[in-house]
């Protein structure tokens, strides 16, 4: 065989078998840089869905946030109007006694009427929801409710037509029963006001977040009557 051609055949062999090394190497580069791809986008998506999920867990952490808060509120007012109410039907109860004695002439009619006067100003001397703050404003109120509860019962009952005057016995028994429930309804109140401030002490920084106003404790009728 012609040495020439021998060499010529080795270095051609040779060649080709560096060509199909090389194409076979481009090949796994190629292969494994669309795995690698396939895996950067993978991992790209998966921090971009992580990304996102803190946002969807504030958005649904406030608006739990919200929805406890306003249902707090809203107990908070019913407890109030429950309690504002009946105070509202005793003082109608002992503006009604005032004027079942005055008809009945049974009394002195200036007593009645100073008495009149000072239950019409007793409306004005009520605690609100923020002036219940100050202890002096409830022990006023107190002060002038009970006074005028114990007076007008005692008046009512010392009458001699009290005995079969069935509408001085019932509008009395109103005036006593409710009087009776006041601090029943205050308790209730502070129950569910303690518990509101509680939730705005947890979670005060996110409230503020989410509110324009600011969010506050609000007073309890036990720190007003301490």
């Amino acid at each position: 065989m012609n040495p020439n051609f021998a060499t010529h055949r080795k270095t051609f062999c040779r060649a080709a078998r560096i060509g199909r090394l090389r194409s076979h190497v481009m090949t796994s580069r190629i292969y494994f840089s669309g795995v690698a791809l396939s895996c950067a986008v993978a991992l790209l998506l998966g921090c971009a869905e992580k990304q996102d999920s803190p946002p969807s867990a504030y958005f649904t952490k406030a608006d739990s946030l919200t929805e406890r808060y306003l249902a707090l509120e809203d107990s908070i007012l019913e407890a109030w109007n429950m309690m504002i109410n009946d105070d509202n039907q005793k003082i109608e109860a002992m503006h009604n006694l005032l004027h079942e004695l005055m008809v009945s002439r049974a009394t002195d009619q200036e007593l009645l009427n100073s008495y009149e006067s000072r239950l019409m100003r007793l409306k004005n001397l009520r605690y609100t929801q923020k002036s219940m703050a100050n202890p002096d404003v409830v022990t006023e109120y107190d002060f002038a409710s009970n006074a005028l509860v114990s007076e007008l019962i005692a008046l009512a009952e010392s009458q001699k037509q009290f005995a079969y005057n069935t509408t001085l016995q019932k509008l009395v028994e109103i005036i006593r029963t409710s009087d009776e429930r006041v601090y029943q309804y205050r308790e209730t109140y502070d129950m569910i006001t303690a518990r509101y401030n509680q939730f705005v002490n947890d979670n005060r920084d996110m409230l503020k977040e989410m509110k324009s106003d600011s969010v506050e404790n609000r007073p309890l009728f036990q720190v007003a009557e301490n």
